[in-house]
């Protein structure tokens, strides 16, 4: 059962590279695990059963995979941050995505050189 909102923290607003958002895939248990949709980042380690290393969504781990996200794609290629490409039913698709993780996950900060993302 997820918590409701209610129970997250404040979200932050720390920045974090492109680069320095690859320390957070769940390769190192010492670290969380973080998704970035749309340039917001989303701690996500308590669902290390989903997200973590050589589970169903880990390729979005470590990474701003929007794009993949909005076309329901789980391919590498596709879990890219830049969604400038997708057509207006996937950026609904993305929308609801970033939606679902607002109400579910604790914002830990933003993509400072996320290609498209009003910072």
């Amino acid at each position: 059962m997820q918590p409701p909102k209610d129970d997250l923290p404040p979200p932050k607003d720390d920045p974090y590279s492109l680069e320095e958002l690859r320390q957070y895939d769940g390769s190192d248990p010492s670290k969380p695990i973080y998704v970035s949709i749309k340039g917001t980042i989303f701690d996500v380690t308590r669902k290390g059963d989903v997200y973590g290393p050589g589970k169903s969504y880990s390729v979005f781990a470590g990474k701003d995979g929007s794009r993949g996200l909005g076309m329901s794609s789980l391919k590498v290629e596709d879990a890219v941050p830049d969604y400038s490409v997708l057509d207006e039913k996937d950026m609904k698709v993305l929308d609801d995505w970033h939606a679902f993780f607002l109400k579910r996950y604790p914002i830990v900060g933003r993509v400072k050189d996320h290609p498209i993302a009003n910072l």
